[in-house]
């Protein structure tokens, strides 16, 4: 009896400590004109698809990432200089959102969403996509019309975003051999 009250005041306690965890993440804020991607520093708004922000530890204002698989390779990079506090991605499955305006104040927490993965679908960058829904029922829908798998956060691996992507102009490019032999050119011209 003893043990089964003390396990049900931990398991209590644990459950307060997540719910005061999340009571203290900052809110998402809306995407505006003024919202640049992280990474390449372009206005959000000029690139389709759907769009993530990351909240560091002890800073007031997000970076916002074109794309969402960027924000969760950010998130697995080791070279962080703040811990991340929270992550929120568009929820595709919002009435508004479409490809081309995912919507500015449709966010939900990455770890809650479920992601299509493998969908014929590319984000803004022009890469992979890991489009974000609210619900199972949106992401089967959008399943249907583009391919793809549902997984969890917990589900994708860091070789679907960590990975260089391949581009089909770069099949039969052998980029190795062209700049051994730039570097050979330069070489020559600094010996005469």
């Amino acid at each position: 009896m003893k043990h089964a009250l003390l396990f049900t005041c931990a398991a209590l306690a644990l459950a307060a400590c997540r719910e005061d965890r999340t009571a203290n993440l900052p809110d998402p804020i809306t995407m505006t004109e003024e919202a640049v991607g992280h990474f390449c520093q372009m206005e959000m708004l000029e690139h389709p698809g759907p769009k993530a922000q990351v909240f560091l530890d002890s800073l007031p204002y997000p970076l916002f990432f074109s794309q969402v698989r960027d924000a969760i390779a950010y998130d697995r990079m080791p070279e962080q200089s703040h811990m991340i506090a929270v992550i929120y991605v568009s929820d595709m499955g919002w009435s508004g959102a479409t490809w081309e305006n995912p919507g500015a104040d449709n966010w939900i927490l990455a770890s809650a969403a479920y992601y299509v993965v493998g969908s014929d679908m590319v984000g803004g960058m022009e890469t992979p996509e890991l489009v974000p829904f609210a619900t199972t029922e949106a992401a089967q829908a959008f399943i249907a019309r583009h391919g793809g798998e549902v997984l969890r956060l917990d589900g994708i691996t860091d070789e679907m975003v960590l990975a260089p992507v391949e581009f089909e102009s770069d099949i039969g490019i052998d980029d190795d051999g062209d700049f051994e032999e730039r570097l050979r050119a330069l070489s020559r011209g600094q010996e005469g």
